[in-house]
């Protein structure tokens, strides 16, 4: 979700900008609903105030062009003459052997102009994933109900549409595996099994005062991206290639390409100005697209559209990935967790696409706000004649933090206690572990590790070597230290400014009295870890030039889809060459500028980016710096640039007169600019480092109300404290965190996958898949911001905020929760999404 269009308002009551926050227990920050023109920082040596770009709600920089439909997405692209307009052929079984294509009636309506299958692909039949496990097109077997199996082309999209279905194919079918249990009890995987452990969770449990063992699974999510699937693919001079293409990694689909026609990189150039959403759809299944139009344009030597309807892009395309879960933990009379044993089971679809990372990562975030002493993991990616699910916001994250929410809130009901209480008992903290106490009284504190379960399908399992138990509650099950925790002060303040407590008791005294309609509350936390665990991406490049006439244009690696990237990057280009916002544009991504990008993902596109740019622009900063200081006699550090102006202790001069004079003394006006993430390492043999640069943080506070007869819900509140650092435009990281919690809360509650005994996706279309409209929006909607900047030395000192806050709307199905428990039913055995269904079965 953006920030908002013209008057920028995201918040009903206008309330005060913080610039420079000054303590960890500080009262959060709120963010003003008019747009703000400037926020003034005192200059370093001369006590004026500046006008800064970077820390200011500002609008985003396409949202007019946007609202009057003057933004070019691909589909507005004018085409060029003689372009061919491409449909796909699915299959309509789960699992088959493909017999035979007979497109003969197709071929025979008027403007239709061939077909393309496995037999045209002129290099690897195999797309250039890691994994090197899905085809470009189903040639001998289907193994999903969507699967493409050769393009339709037409003179336009209609009648290829219509000329796809009358393809005829022969397809054998085989037995298809279509539950995640089923795929399980076969071995069936997609990639090894994965096993975590710390100390001895076997024997903690055997200790443990109490115990509790459970199941729960959580479905997948469509990513509804408003613009859906396209690729634009033009043939050029001397076997090259130009591809406009809606995707978050230009330089994937540009491999990929490049893989499937049999050429080298240097040949395609990909480019994207915009998306129309992604949400992690359009990171690597954007180049399925793309891969097709380029193998039918080779074949047809024309240029080719392949543009997705809603039904087609659902049934083709993967989800969030769907999990299920057993687990068994011990704990204490106050809460506090003393082992926990859990088993994770990915339904992954028929290939890997990125299922590897995505379970990974949700291993790294079971533990979420809460130290895990002695605890085993095991990770299971699961494969099955479904689509090949992929990235979604949190890549795995939810899927990890929703079971031990879960967990926590499920021990509350057990010991009679505050679920609040047990979570802040749970926290990640400086105090010394039981393994310590334990030790320090003559017992032994060494971790002992128990071996893995033997896996007997073919992949091999990975596991962790044996480690030192830590001495204190600070050091995460894989390693990584937590340095920069603030969720003990965070949590704590939104309980107060939210009157946690005071509405658990009405609540309590509401319930009493309706007999039909419950309400239920829940505050719940997250701790997002901030990186690419695949180290090597942690990478990015940018190229600023500055024009003659002062004008300033920057080109980075990342991709606008919404979030505002170009719009934070623009302005810390602004800043760090001292002109005026406007004065600087963000240009498309556009592979034969910045080469070998990272995908535009794991919510570090600023952070990446944003670096690279600024330090492209302090290398042309430095050259005019240079060239002045030479003029007027003094070092380049006396020379200060600041609004639109270049300052030396001898005079001032405007920054435009100042290029115009560089390019006339032949000084050089643009400049490249690289960024890699420091401090980062991490061993995929081990599952041990530091895979994340920092944490995010935050947590929210939901209200609910159920309808016992008949399981209907609707969130009554939401307030909302998050880390979003020093903020680089506050208005779009507020729509960001409204975005990712509503976002969040569909996924939970309305947005429920349905496939059918064959593999057939019944839930396709608008009709039958609700994301949440308007009228879900909770009437008191309240986001205020952490006023500290990140701890790390990041980019303005801002954090990451496109993913952690959807894990906030976990709050809202403990709320759910909560409320089937005060309804006298069984929250325990509740699955998610909380449908209204869903929520009648938990109420009994």
């Amino acid at each position: 979700m953006n920030a908002r269009d013209q008057d920028n308002t995201v918040r009903a009551e206008p309330i005060s900008v913080r610039a420079e926050p000054t303590s960890v227990r500080a009262e959060p920050t709120s963010v003003r609903a008019e747009p703000v023109e400037a926020l003034t920082h005192p200059s370093t040596s001369s006590g004026r105030t500046v006008s800064r770009a970077a820390g200011v709600s500002r609008h985003h920089e396409s949202a007019r062009a946007q609202v009057a439909g003057g933004a070019t997405y691909i589909d507005d692209i004018p085409e060029v003459r003689g372009t061919l307009h491409a449909a796909p052929i699915c299959s309509p079984v789960a699992h088959g052997r493909l017999r035979g294509i007979d497109a003969t009636a197709a071929l025979a309506l008027p403007g239709v102009r061939g077909i393309v299958d496995a037999r045209d692909i002129p290099g690897d039949p195999v797309l250039a994933a890691f994994s090197h496990d899905e085809p470009v097109f189903a040639s001998d077997t289907v193994q999903f109900t969507g699967q493409v199996v050769a393009l339709l082309l037409a003179d336009d999209t209609m009648t290829a549409r219509r000329a796809a279905r009358l393809v005829k194919l022969d397809i054998e079918p085989l037995p298809a595996v279509i539950s995640v249990h089923e795929a399980h009890a076969l071995e069936s995987y997609v990639l090894p099994p994965v096993h975590v452990k710390r100390g001895d969770a076997a024997a903690a449990l055997r200790r443990a005062p109490h115990t509790i063992e459970g199941d729960f699974e959580v479905g997948g999510q469509e990513h509804f991206y408003l613009e859906g699937q396209i690729a634009y693919v033009l043939p050029l001079e001397q076997n090259q290639w130009w591809v406009y293409t809606s995707t978050q990694h230009p330089g994937e689909v540009q491999h990929w390409v490049s893989h499937a026609l049999g050429i080298h990189n240097h040949a395609v150039t990909v480019e994207c100005r915009r998306m129309g959403g992604g949400f992690g759809g359009k990171e690597t299944q954007a180049g399925h697209l793309a891969v097709w139009a380029a193998v039918a344009a080779n074949k047809l030597k024309r240029p080719v559209k392949l543009r997705l309807d809603r039904d087609d892009d659902f049934l083709i395309t993967g989800k969030r990935h769907p999990f299920a879960y057993h687990y068994r933990v011990g704990f204490d009379a106050s809460g506090l967790l003393c082992g926990l044993q859990l088993e994770m089971l990915a339904n992954c679809g028929f290939s890997a696409d990125l299922s590897g990372p995505v379970a990974d990562r949700a291993i790294f975030h079971a533990d979420n706000a809460y130290f895990l002493e002695d605890v085993a993991i095991a990770s299971y990616r699961c494969k099955t004649n479904t689509q090949s699910h992929t990235a979604f916001r949190g890549f795995g994250g939810p899927q990890g933090v929703i079971v031990i929410e879960r967990i926590l809130s499920d021990i509350a009901r057990t010991l009679d206690l505050d679920p609040l209480d047990v979570r802040l008992r749970n926290l990640y903290s400086d105090a010394p572990t039981a393994g310590a106490l334990r030790q320090a009284q003559g017992e032994r504190g060494k971790s002992v590790r128990a071996e893995p379960t033997p896996v007997r399908s073919e992949p091999t399992s990975v596991r962790a070597e044996p480690v030192e138990a830590p001495a204190q509650r600070n050091i995460t099950h894989y390693q990584m230290k937590v340095e920069d925790n603030i969720l003990e002060p965070l949590m704590t303040t939104l309980a107060q400014t939210s009157r946690y407590r005071k509405r658990r008791e009405q609540i309590q005294a509401w319930n009493a009295k309706s007999p039909v309609i419950k309400k239920g509350l829940a505050l719940t936390p997250v701790k997002f870890g901030i990186s690419f665990t695949a180290t090597l991406f942690n990478q990015a490049g940018a190229l600023v030039h500055v024009y003659t006439d002062g004008s300033v244009q920057v080109n980075h690696g990342g991709t606008e889809m919404g979030q505002g990237l170009n719009t934070k990057v623009a302005a810390i280009v602004a800043d760090e060459l001292g002109v005026p916002f406007e004065q600087v544009m963000s240009t498309a991504a556009d592979t034969s500028k910045v080469p070998n990008a990272s995908a535009t993902a794991a919510s570090s596109g600023t952070d990446l980016n944003g670096r690279a740019a600024q330090f492209a622009a302090r290398h042309v900063r430095d050259n005019l710096a240079a060239f002045v200081a030479g003029l007027d006699g003094c070092g380049a550090g006396a020379v200060r640039f600041e609004a639109g102006q270049v300052i030396t202790p001898k005079t001032t001069r405007a920054f435009n007169d100042v290029v115009h004079a560089a390019y006339a003394n032949r000084i050089q006006l643009w400049s490249d600019g690289f960024y890699r993430t420091p401090k980062i390492h991490y061993d995929k043999t081990t599952m041990q480092g530091r895979p994340f640069y920092y944490f995010a943080y935050g947590a929210a506070v939901s209200e609910v109300a159920i309808d016992t007869l008949t399981g209907e819900s609707r969130v009554l509140k939401v307030d909302i404290l998050h880390d979003v650092g020093r903020s680089i435009n506050p208005a779009i990281d507020i729509g960001q965190i409204e975005g990712g919690f509503v976002q969040g809360m569909g996924w939970l509650t309305t947005e429920q996958l349905v496939w059918n005994d064959k593999g057939y996706l019944q839930t396709h279309a608008p009709s039958t898949y609700k994301i949440p409209a308007t009228g879900d929006i909770p009437e008191h909607f309240k986001v205020d911001l952490w006023p500290e900047p990140n701890r790390e030395d990041n980019v303005h000192g801002s954090k990451a905020v496109g993913e952690p806050p959807f894990m906030l709307a976990i709050s809202v199905f403990e709320a759910l929760r909560d409320a089937v428990a005060q309804a006298g039913g069984k929250p325990e055995g509740m699955n998610a999404p909380g449908t209204a269904e869903e929520v009648l079965r938990a109420v009994g």
